[in-house]
């Protein structure tokens, strides 16, 4: 397993689910201090927040409650995701397995790690905690954390929850729009193909991220093939992504996500197409442009 705690656990790129709310660039945690503020932070580069979780949260793995805790904290840190960090005693003992595998933070310390063992499911180095915390994060001392994907499902209250637990920092706004969309996608031969044009989308605006415009299937002027591709988001849910199949038989792979179910604070993205732009593996471009301007 990787170094805790920079995990990405889905999204639609992998830099936007790196760091949410108060980590982003723009953020107070972000290593790039804002300069739109009046006042100054007097701190480290790296920064760490820890504050209490409000809710109860269980981790359940081969149909056991490995973890349940009414008393979490979560640590953001600078560009990462937050993590919950429970207190030991909020861990299944029982479940725990010594391992001898260690990693160093210079912002948190020297992690020692367990692994959990359920039956015949054994996860290795799961569980990571601080002994000896560094000075500056001293407050993680008797803490512990589980690695989300260490778990098969969980909880937040009696809600299944995917990806990571919601940023409290983090807001997902949708609304209506008259603007045009255009995206068009450009070969390498400079070949130029409108994907989509729209005069009605839905802009989905996400705490530190750029819109994303969200499109009527029939606003789509190419074919639309189902892929493999599956990501989830903690906001918006479970998304399915599609390939675009051009007049010229090129298949554009994994071009547009859609959430065919998407959470209740999302639910006017149902059935609506998205697509971000940029350079892709074979020297094509996706452009999405509003108003006339990129996206």
């Amino acid at each position: 397993m990787a170094p805790p705690p920079d995990v990405w656990f889905g999204g639609e790129t992998s830099d936007e689910r790196t760091a949410v709310g108060l980590t982003r660039s723009d953020g107070p945690l972000s290593p790039y201090a804002p300069t739109t503020v009046n006042y100054a932070l007097d701190g480290p580069a790296h920064k760490l927040l820890m504050h209490p979780f409000p809710r109860r949260v269980r981790a359940v793995l081969a149909g056991r409650t490995v973890l349940d805790t009414r008393r979490g904290f979560l640590v953001h840190e600078s560009n990462l995701l937050p993590v919950l960090y429970v207190p030991e005693a909020d861990l299944d003992a029982s479940a725990l397995v010594a391992s001898d595998h260690t990693t160093h933070c210079p912002f948190k310390g020297d992690a020692a790690y367990r692994s959990l063992r359920v039956g015949d499911r054994t996860v290795a180095d799961a569980v990571w905690h601080y002994p000896e915390p560094v000075p500056a994060a001293d407050w993680l001392r008797g803490l512990a954390a589980l690695y989300w994907n260490a778990a098969d499902a969980w909880y937040d209250e009696d809600e299944e929850v995917f990806a990571h637990l919601t940023d409290p920092y983090t807001r997902v706004d949708v609304r209506p729009t008259g603007r045009h969309v255009v995206v068009a996608h450009t070969a390498p031969d400079g070949t130029r193909t409108v994907l989509a044009e729209s005069h009605r989308p839905l802009v989905l605006s996400e705490t530190g991220l750029p819109n994303r415009w969200y499109l009527p299937r029939a606003d789509i002027a190419v074919d639309l093939t189902p892929a493999d591709t599956r990501t989830r988001c903690p906001y918006k849910g479970e998304a399915a992504y599609e390939n675009a199949e051009l007049p010229s038989g090129v298949r554009v792979a994994d071009a547009f996500w859609h959430y065919p179910e998407p959470l209740p604070e999302s639910s006017r993205i149902a059935g609506l197409r998205c697509i971000v732009g940029g350079s892709r593996n074979d020297g094509s471009e996706i452009t999405v442009t509003v108003d006339g301007e990129p996206a």
